[in-house]
Order: structure tokens, then C-alpha cells, then sequence
């Protein structure tokens, strides 16, 4: 998606360019989100944020108050969240023809002959293929079963690539076969060309699909080879036969279609672009997901966190990487010495200050940006007060995964061909692909899995995060190293 002034956009500045047009702040918007975020629990915090005049490389820093600011209490965590989607959702506007407009506002479509009472029609896609009936797991050239996909698990667990809950929730759906086809229910899959997005495994599994993505035809070509090949049904929206829809311009008429579908509606958020495009189809696809929870009871949202964030993690999880530290090699600690001491103290750091329940792991990539941290804490946001809200919600750490919008940086790709050396494993999106559905599967047949006394727990269960949290060294730390080490892998 381009950046051209249409549908959701940020929020003009007082000034307009020389040539007349409307400025939008993207450093304003977020800084200004961040602090009335942080405002309901941290006043101090929230005043220097609006002082902040270095955004774009000190983001990092109030990225990670915004957790340590709701660790003290849960009501702590929904304040922050709901603060935070409050302020975007009122700064945010739509452009029409009558000038900007509040996102609250973004106006219903007018019907069209022969759509639905949306301004959408609807095509279907039917599987052809066979309906895969139990869970295989595509891993290094192999296809995991049963019992295979429970041992790797565990040795997963072991290496601390994953939390120790991701083994027992793996296990129920390897148990409960007759859940993968979710009968009576519909998900939508928003972003369906998503290389992490679930469309590939549920339309194999035999589930009822919501396809939504750009209305291009190499997208459509993907999803409907994807649907004739799968067991299940595909089902889109259209305008004149053509299927897909814009997410910049089309969030009241997909919500109108949307909740016209039958059965219990999952709405998983699986979208991705660059740069400040990343925050308005972030937001588009919130402002969409708040309107079907206002529609519908039985809507369910399904996210998708990124493990390159701030999280709070159990204490096992700080006693590994810090016995991790303390056992580094004799060659290990005296190369580390010299390498802190050039670098200024920046590699190679101690990966938690000491013993903490929770601790804090910081693994923010300072290459992905201030734009793509606020879209990801927007959802992180929308699963913490949907859940309080007493709303069914599938929110899980994926694993660092080689996808293409990764690797197409050079830093990032170098970095993550270099990881394997500090513990950390990148998987192939053919097993993310999987694993994760198989997770979404799991929480929507188990009321989103268990409920815990503080929304951080919630979001460290069953956590894939690719050992991120129980290396020996502070990610960030780690991570010019492992580019250096990695670049020549990442250029094969």
C-alpha cells in the first residue's frame, strides 16, 4: 500500500506544506500516543515523553516504560492500553470528500445493485484437496505427527526456544484432532497473502475462511490456489465480481459484511506494510475489530505479537539466561570483556539485571522503528482490554521467522542468519505457519486459554519466542554481533 492521502490517515499538522497540502506527523502522532498512554499511571513518565525531541532513536526507551508502567497492578496494564488506543483512535483521521474527519466518523458506504446491504458482494472458493485430519508440522524437511510434534516441542523447550506452556497447549490440539476444522465458525483472516497469516493451515484443516486483502490480482491468484487446494471455504469480499477490499477506505463496509457471516466470528489480524502505512492498516484493522465487538457478542479477535518487543517474563525464564551468563566459556567471557569495552558498554550485556518474577525482556530492533512498535503495541493494546472485557482472545509470541519482510533488510537478515550462535532460532515460515494456527485452534476451543491474574501472563503463556527471552546476553546486545557473524550466511 502507498502512502498517497486516502482513507485512514494520520492527523494533519497546523502548517501545511508550501504547495498547500496537509503535513502528517507520524513522530507526532506516536509520541503524543505513547504519553497518554503512560499518563494514567505515570505522569512523570508521560511529561518527559512530550519533551522527547530525539523520537526516532529514543523511542526504544518509552516503549519499554509503557510495560514497566503496568506491572504494579492488572488494572495498572488496562489503563495503559486502554489510554494508548483511546488516544490513536481520537487523533486519526479519514479523509473524504468533505476534508478530514474523525475515525469515529469514517462514513457507512452507499449499496451498490447486486452487493449485500455492505456495498460488498461475495465470491466463494471451494477446496478441492483432501481434509488433513490431525496436526503434521512442517520442520527442516520433515513433517512432523503425534508424538513427533510433542517431541520437538519439548526439545524446544529444553534449548528455551519456548515457553514451557506452548508444550502442554500443542498437546491438546495433537489430542483433539476433531478441532482443527473449527465447525461453526468463520475466521477472517485479515492480510490473507500474509506469509505468517493461518489461510494455508485452516483451508487444509477444512475451516470456514474470511479472505481480506488489496483487490490485486497476484494476491487472488495466491488465495485461490491456496482455497482450490485446501478442504475448507473461501469466501471474499467483492465489488463487481473482483474480490478484495482497501483497508485505507473500506473498514465500514467490511465491517458491515463481515458481521453478516455466519457462525462465530474470529477476526485475526495478520496485516503488515512499511513504515507509517503500517500504523494506518494497524489502525484500520483495530477500528474494524472495534466495531464487530460492538456488532456481535460472539466476535473473537486473533493476534499475532511480534517477539522483537518489550515483555514481562517469568522468573524461570530470567534464571535461565542468567545461568546462561554466569556458564559462558572461559574463550566466551574473554572475548566479551574486550568487545563491552570497545562497543562502550553496548554488546554482550548481562541479560537481566538479576533475579526477577517478572523480568523484563527488551528485544526491540531499533531497524524496525518507532512506526512498526506502535502497530504492534496497538494490538498488544486491543487483545489486553478485550480480554478484560470478558471478549475471547488468541494473542501469541510468534517465533522470528525468515519471512521476506525481514530478510529483503539487510541488517535484520544478517542478524537472524547469525542468531543460532547466541541460542536464538529463527524458524521457517512454513513452521510458523503452522504452529501458530495451531495455537490460534487451541485458544478458540478453550475459551483463549487460561485466564491469569495479570494481562502480562497472558501474554507469556504458550510464548514461541525463539529463545529471545532466555539467551545469555540482552538481545539488543547481541544483536551487531550476530549480523557480523551472520552476514555471509544471509548473503547465500
Amino acid at each position: 500500500m502507498a502512502d498517497a492521502p486516502h482513507g485512514l490517515v494520520f492527523p494533519a499538522d497546523h502548517d501545511p506544506a508550501a504547495d498547500g497540502t496537509p503535513r502528517r506527523s507520524t513522530t507526532a502522532t506516536g509520541r503524543g500516543v505513547v504519553a497518554d498512554a503512560l499518563r494514567p499511571v505515570d505522569e512523570v513518565g508521560a511529561r518527559a515523553v512530550e519533551r522527547e525531541t530525539a523520537w526516532r532513536t529514543q523511542y526504544l526507551t518509552w516503549f519499554r516504560r509503557l510495560v514497566e508502567a503496568g506491572l504494579a497492578t492488572p488494572d495498572d496494564a488496562v489503563a495503559v492500553a486502554r489510554a494508548g488506543l483511546d488516544s490513536l483512535h481520537s487523533r486519526m483521521r479519514v479523509v473524504t470528500d468533505e476534508g478530514d474527519v474523525p475515525l469515529t466518523e469514517w462514513p457507512r458506504p452507499a449499496t451498490t445493485e447486486g452487493s449485500s446491504g455492505s456495498g460488498f458482494g461475495q465470491v466463494e472458493m471451494h477446496g478441492a484437496g483432501e481434509r488433513v485430519e490431525e496436526l503434521v508440522l512442517p520442520y527442516r524437511g520433515e513433517r512432523l505427527r503425534g508424538d513427533d510434534v510433542r517431541r520437538q516441542v519439548g526439545r524446544w523447550v529444553e534449548a528455551g526456544v519456548v515457553e514451557p506452556t506452548l508444550a502442554e497447549a500443542v498437546d491438546a490440539v495433537v489430542a483433539h484432532p476433531e478441532w482443527l476444522r473449527l465447525e461453526d465458525h468463520t475466521v477472517a483472516v485479515v492480510g490473507a497473502g500474509s506469509e505468517m497469516g493461518p489461510l494455508q493451515a485452516l483451508t487444509r484443516w477444512g475451516a470456514r475462511v474470511a479472505a481480506i486483502d488489496l483487490p490485486r490480482e497476484d494476491v487472488w491468484e495466491r488465495v485461490s490456489d491456496t482455497a482450490v487446494a485446501g478442504a475448507g471455504t473461501v469466501v471474499a469480499p467483492a465489488v463487481d465480481g473482483r474480490p478484495g477490499a482497501d483497508l485505507l477506505a473500506d473498514v465500514p463496509a467490511l465491517a458491515d459484511w463481515l458481521a453478516a457471516q455466519p457462525g462465530t466470528l474470529v477476526v485475526g489480524n495478520y496485516v503488515y506494510a512499511d513504515g507509517a502505512t503500517n500504523v494506518r492498516v494497524s489502525t484500520a484493522v483495530d477500528e474494524l475489530s472495534r466495531r464487530l465487538l460492538e456488532a456481535r457478542d460472539d466476535t473473537a479477535l486473533a493476534f499475532l505479537a511480534t517477539p522483537t518487543d518489550v515483555f514481562a517474563v517469568p522468573g524461570e525464564a530470567v534464571e535461565q539466561a542468567l545461568a546462561g551468563y554466569a556458564g559462558r566459556g572461559r574463550v566466551s567471557k574473554g572475548l566479551g570483556r574486550p568487545l563491552r569495552t570497545l562497543s562502550g558498554g553496548r554488546l554482550l550485556q548481562r541479560p537481566y539485571a538479576g533475579p526477577a518474577h517478572p523480568g523484563l525482556n527488551d528485544s526491540l530492533v531499533p531497524q524496525q522503528g518507532p512506526n512498526y512498535a506502535l502497530a504492534k503495541r496497538l494490538q498488544r493494546w486491543r487483545a489486553t482490554t478485550a480480554r478484560y472485557d470478558g471478549r475471547l482472545v488468541s494473542m501469541n509470541v510468534a517465533p522470528p521467522t525468515r519471512t521476506r519482510s525481514v530478510v529483503k533488510n539487510r541488517a535484520l537478515a544478517a542478524a537472524y542468519a547469525g542468531a543460532h550462535r547466541f541460542g536464538v532460532e529463527v524458524f521457517d515460515p512454513s513452521t510458523s505457519n503452522v504452529l501458530m494456527a495451531a495455537m490460534l485452534v487451541h485458544d478458540l476451543h478453550t475459551g483463549g486459554g487460561p485466564r491469569h491474574e495479570h494481562p502480562w501472563q497472558d501474554e507469556a503463556y504458550a510464548a514461541a519466542h525463539g529463545g529471545l527471552w532466555r539467551t545469555a546476553y540482552s538481545p539488543r546486545s547481541a544483536l551487531g554481533l550476530a549480523a557480523l557473524l551472520g552476514v555471509g550466511a544471509a548473503r547465500g
